[in-house]
């Protein structure tokens, strides 16, 4: 049976708990990309909203980077939000043009998630919120501590909670207590308005195949994703 919303948010209020990610009053920006693990995201901390011991405003943030995205997509990603009572913001940016035709850089993901994130992490400071909630789920932290390991020879992984010291922001990641297989089969049960990336680089990257090296890797240890999600979550606990 596929995630439905108790599950969803039971899972992100574990996660939330454990990590002690949001205290009372706090303003939280959820960056919206209208994919299936943002918008699952979102879903499940306007929902949490309603009950969480820790009363929190949430806004949702898009960051368009100029790769194709058309008005219909935005009306979309503003209508999901308004049903769910969270103030959406659009946020227009050239970041395609400076890296796939100014630049024209040869491995562009690296300088385009940090343009990405510059201009959401502002726009969330401008907004007064002081906490940004990524949609990282349990397979892109086994996925990201394995990408270290395999391209630079250091096993380490983004923590559930982050502090930017430059900024004075902090980044949460609440799902990763959520496998991605829920994520999909939640998107489909709640019928989710998800939007195709339209990067000319998405499914083309080492994050892809990484992925596709645990999937082969399986067939021969049936065990290793969930041994691969151990060692992160110890790492978490090591690091306490």
């Amino acid at each position: 049976m596929s995630m439905d919303i108790q599950r969803l948010t039971s899972l992100l209020r574990q996660c939330i708990q454990r990590y002690d990610m949001i205290a009372p009053g706090d303003c939280i920006a959820v960056g919206l990309s209208g994919g299936k693990d943002s918008l699952t995201l979102l879903m499940g901390l306007a929902r949490l909203r309603a009950f969480y011991p820790a009363p929190f405003e949430l806004h949702a943030i898009h960051v368009d980077v100029g790769a194709g995205m058309t008005e219909e997509n935005i009306r979309t990603m503003a209508d999901f939000c308004a049903a769910l009572d969270v103030p959406f913001h659009h946020v227009k940016t050239e970041i395609y043009r400076i890296v796939f035709e100014e630049r024209k850089e040869k491995n562009p993901c690296s300088l385009c998630a940090k343009l990405r994130k510059g201009a959401l992490n502002q726009t969330a400071l401008d907004l007064g919120c002081r906490k940004i909630a990524y949609a990282h789920h349990k397979d892109d932290f086994i996925e990201t501590s394995m990408m270290n390991l395999l391209l630079e020879g250091r096993y380490d992984c983004f923590p559930p909670v982050t502090q930017l010291d430059r900024t004075g922001l902090q980044v949460l990641r609440p799902m990763l207590y959520v496998d991605e297989r829920d994520v999909i089969g939640f998107a489909r049960r709640c019928a989710l308005p998800v939007i195709k990336n339209p990067c000319p680089a998405d499914g083309h990257t080492r994050r892809e195949d990484v992925k596709d090296f645990i999937r082969e890797s399986r067939q021969r240890f049936p065990g290793i994703r969930k041994s691969l999600y151990s060692a992160v979550t110890a790492l978490f606990d090591k690091e306490e």
